[in-house]
């Protein structure tokens, strides 16, 4: 009785699917894409990574099916970019600073201009990308950016109340915050940040540059002591979801305007992110029993003077390759400073 039930019920899905080949219905698969993050999974900027997978899915009401892939299972963060360009992920988040160089109009978004939350730091970055569309996104599609609050100079064993504090100093960092360590006077050391918890646990450098959240997204809070909470002189990093050209060029033209408008919202939805969480590594600093430590305002001025002829001579370089750098940084101290 029971096989006779299952042999006519496949008997009619047989007979739906051929009735609706033959009336000239569709009967299409989703179009599956995959996306690399090298967040790890339970990193407030995954989540978001994910949550727009899941939308991307429920507006174009299941045409289009993302395969999530965080904690960098997929690509590495440095390869990320050049993986979405070739196709071995269909999309993908990382940083662009892990290509210094690369990207030189959106490099000035991570100069230390003095960023006062993430907010205002992703409304820079989008700003930027598209009152000066600049070129070096060519061979992906960039379905938008985001941007951390202020990152700040965090150490290990010392306290640094002054410029003189971090001479001899050995410094992570990543990107244009090599330039924001170096222009302070201290030894910036390149690299990821999913290097540096345990760089700093073996004493391999002094210190950390990084936002506040990074001290409970990334566990830096359990290998270092005393921050410097300084945001007159802040960088930010601007970090990227980029789609494979072929693969978004393929997209009906409903599902792109669909995701366009998703991206717009989640743009703002990764910069609030960046606040919320910046909150949360501040306070679990300090419960951890570390310092966040302010400088008198002299000693503030002397910082913002330090950094000026770093952003000056990045503008300049810019201006070099024919690109008007002291405009887009003007540009961007008028968000920052409107």
């Amino acid at each position: 009785m029971e096989n006779k039930f299952f042999r006519n019920l496949s008997s009619f899905t047989f007979l739906v699917v051929f009735i609706l080949g033959i009336s000239g219905i569709a009967v299409s698969k989703p179009i599956q894409l995959t996306y690399a993050n090298f967040f790890p999974p339970f990193h407030i900027q995954s989540k978001l990574a994910e949550s727009w997978c899941k939308e991307v899915e429920t507006r174009t009401q299941g045409k289009v099916k993302i395969n999530y892939y965080p904690g960098g299972t997929l690509t590495k963060a440095p390869q990320t970019y050049d993986s979405v360009e070739q196709g071995i992920a269909d999309i993908g988040m990382s940083v662009l600073a892990y290509s210094r160089g690369r990207f030189p109009v959106l490099g000035t978004v991570d100069l230390p201009m003095g960023y006062p939350d993430g907010v205002t730091a992703t409304k820079v970055a989008n700003g930027v990308l598209n009152q000066f569309n600049p070129k070096e996104f060519k061979d992906t599609q960039i379905m938008y950016l985001h941007a951390h609050g202020p990152g700040l100079i965090h150490t290990r064993e010392k306290e640094v109340r002054t410029l003189a504090d971090l001479v001899g100093l050995k410094i992570r960092a990543t990107g244009m915050s090599a330039k924001f360590v170096k222009a302070l006077g201290a030894t910036p050391v390149g690299m990821g940040m999913p290097d540096a918890y345990q760089s700093l646990q073996k004493g391999v450098v002094d210190g950390c540059a990084h936002p506040l959240e990074a001290n409970k997204g990334w566990k830096l809070a359990d290998v270092l002591k005393f921050a410097v909470d300084e945001n007159s002189v802040a960088y930010s990093t601007t970090f990227f979801v980029t789609m494979n050209k072929a693969k978004w060029a393929a997209l009906p033209a409903d599902i792109q305007k669909t995701i366009i408008e998703i991206n717009t919202e989640w743009a703002v939805k990764h910069g609030e992110a960046w606040d919320s969480i910046d909150a949360e590594g501040r306070e679990l600093f300090l419960e951890k029993g570390n310092k966040i430590l302010t400088l008198t305002p002299e000693e503030s001025a002397k910082w913002q003077t330090a950094v000026r002829p770093a952003i000056d001579a990045y503008a300049a370089d810019l201006s070099k390759k024919g690109i008007n750098g002291e405009e887009i940084v003007d540009y961007i101290s008028s968000i920052i400073n409107p």
